[in-house]
C-alpha cells in the first residue's frame, strides 16, 4: 500500500504538482491528427494535465496547441475563426500563431506597440504515427521527439483508438501491468478462456526508459513461457502479442484519462479482415459514442452488463470488450484510488516496482535531476515473448536482449 501523501504525490497532475512537472518533460499526445485534418480547420478543444487548451491547424499546415482562454478577456479560442496562419478570438479580433505571437490586435489605435506585449500561451507540437504530440515543459528542456516503435511505421500499419475513462491515469496504467487479472477479468472474451493458464511468475526490473515487466506461464514441467513488456516513462506500455500492442495513459486532470490504444503490424499492412476482427471483438478498442470520446458501455449504464452471460459462464464478467471490463474495474475504485487500504500480494510485483520507481523518479526531478527516458537511444527496446526453464533468469535473459537489441540499432517489437 501506499500513504495518502504518497498516493497524491503519483496522482496529482497540474501544473505545480510533482509529477505534473515531470509529466511535462516529456512529449505528450493531445489529439488524432485526423481531429484537425486541413489546414484553417475547426479548432478542437484539449485537455491535457489539468490544463484546458485548444488544438487548430494553421494556413500552412503546422498544427498548434493553445490556451483556451484569449489573454483579452479569457473568452474561448475554441469558438475562434482559423484563418491566414492564426487563430482569431471572435470577441474583439485578438489574433495569435502556432507560436503563440500576437499577430494581429485590431482593437487597438494605429502605432500602438500593444500587440508585442501580448501573447497566448502555446505548447510547441510534434506529428508522429497519425498523432499530434505537445510538449509542455520548459522550452529550454525540450527533448527529442522519442522513436517510439509505433510511431515510425506507415499509417496502414497501425489501427488507433481512443476513449475517456472516469479515473486518475495511476489506475489505467497499474491496471496494464497487473497480469494476474487477465484470466478472470477477461475469461470468456475473444481468445482468454477457462483453459487459460494463469500466470505463475511475475519480475519487473528498471531500465533506461523505465521498466520491463515480465509475465510467466508454466507450459510445461521443464518450460516457462515469458512474456516481457515495456513500461515506458511516463506512462505507456508496450506489448508483444500479435498484433503488437500499445497503451498510453494521458491524464486530462486528477479524475479523468485519455487512452490511447494502438495494434500495430511492422511486418505489414492491416488487411480489413484484421481491422474487422480487432473492431468487432474489441480486443483492446471501445465502441465510442458518435463524434466523442466517450465509450457506449459506460459508468451511466453500468457498462451494458450481461448477468445472463455472466452467469452462463460464457463471460466471467458480462461485459463485452476487454477494454470496456478494464474501464469497469477501474473506475469502481473511485475517481482517484485509496492505495492505503490495499492488501498487494506477490503478483502485484510490478506494481509495487513501477511505484517505486515513478516514487523515485519524481523526487530526483524535485531535486534538479535529469528525468530517464529522454535520449532517444533509450528506446531500442522491443516487447517479446520467450521460453526459460523453471529456474531461468528473467532479467538475466531480458538485460542480454536489451544488449543485443540496442547494439543493432532496433526499434521494433518482436512476437
Amino acid at each position: 500500500m501506499l500513504s495518502q501523501e504518497e498516493n497524491d504525490l503519483l496522482t496529482r497532475t497540474g501544473p505545480d504538482t510533482p509529477i505534473g512537472r515531470l509529466m511535462r518533460r516529456y512529449w505528450i499526445p493531445a489529439v488524432f491528427s485526423h481531429q484537425v485534418a486541413k489546414p484553417d480547420c475547426p479548432p478542437v478543444r484539449v485537455k491535457l494535465l489539468g490544463e484546458n487548451l485548444v488544438a487548430f491547424r494553421d494556413t500552412e499546415g503546422r498544427p498548434g496547441l493553445v490556451d483556451e482562454r484569449c489573454p483579452h478577456r479569457t473568452a474561448s479560442m475554441f469558438f475562434g475563426r482559423n484563418e491566414e496562419c492564426g487563430l482569431r478570438c471572435v470577441y474583439h479580433g485578438w489574433k495569435f500563431d502556432v507560436t503563440g505571437k500576437c499577430v494581429d490586435l485590431p482593437s487597438e489605435p494605429p502605432g500602438s506597440n500593444f500587440q508585442d506585449k501580448v501573447s497566448i500561451k502555446a505548447y510547441p507540437c510534434h506529428e508522429a504515427g497519425g498523432i499530434v504530440w505537445a510538449y509542455m515543459g520548459p522550452a529550454e528542456l525540450k527533448p527529442e521527439f522519442p522513436p517510439l516503435e509505433w510511431t515510425l511505421l506507415p499509417p496502414e500499419n497501425i489501427y488507433a483508438s481512443r476513449h475517456i475513462q472516469e479515473c486518475n491515469w495511476l489506475q489505467g496504467l497499474e491496471g496494464g501491468f497487473d497480469s494476474a487479472h487477465l484470466g478472470f477479468l477477461h475469461r470468456g472474451s475473444n481468445a482468454v478462456n477457462a483453459n487459460s493458464i494463469t500466470p505463475s511468475r511475475h519480475d519487473a526490473f528498471r531500465t533506461g526508459f523505465g521498466m520491463m515487466v515480465g509475465v510467466g506461464r508454466q507450459i510445461a514441467e521443464d518450460r516457462i513461457r515469458w512474456g516481457s513488456n515495456l513500461m515506458i516513462l511516463p506512462f505507456h506500455k508496450v506489448f508483444a502479442t500479435t498484433p503488437n500492442g500499445a497503451h498510453m495513459w494521458v491524464p486530462m486532470d486528477d479524475e479523468n484519462t485519455m487512452l490511447y490504444s494502438i495494434d500495430f503490424k511492422p511486418s505489414g499492412p492491416f488487411t480489413d479482415e484484421e481491422l474487422e476482427l480487432s473492431r468487432k471483438f474489441l480486443h483492446i478498442h471501445t465502441e465510442n459514442i458518435p463524434g466523442t470520446d466517450r465509450a457506449v458501455q459506460n459508468r451511466d449504464n453500468d457498462y451494458m452488463i450481461d448477468r445472463e452471460a455472466q452467469a452462463s459462464g460464457g463471460s466471467f464478467t458480462g461485459m463485452h470488450g476487454l477494454a470496456i471490463q478494464d474501464s469497469a474495474v477501474q473506475e469502481s475504485m473511485g475517481p482517484v484510488a485509496d492505495r492505503t487500504v490495499e492488501h498487494l500480494g506477490s503478483s502485484d510485483i510490478a506494481i509495487i516496482r513501477i511505484r517505486k520507481m515513478l516514487l523515485d523518479v519524481v523526487a530526483a526531478h524535485e531535486a534538479g535531476g535529469t528525468p530517464p527516458g529522454l535520449d532517444p537511444n533509450d528506446y531500442r527496446a522491443r516487447s517479446t515473448r520467450f521460453i526459460l526453464p523453471p529456474d531461468g533468469d528473467f532479467t538475466a535473459a531480458v538485460e542480454d536482449q536489451l544488449a543485443e537489441q540496442t547494439g543493432a540499432g532496433q526499434y521494433f517489437s518482436g512476437t
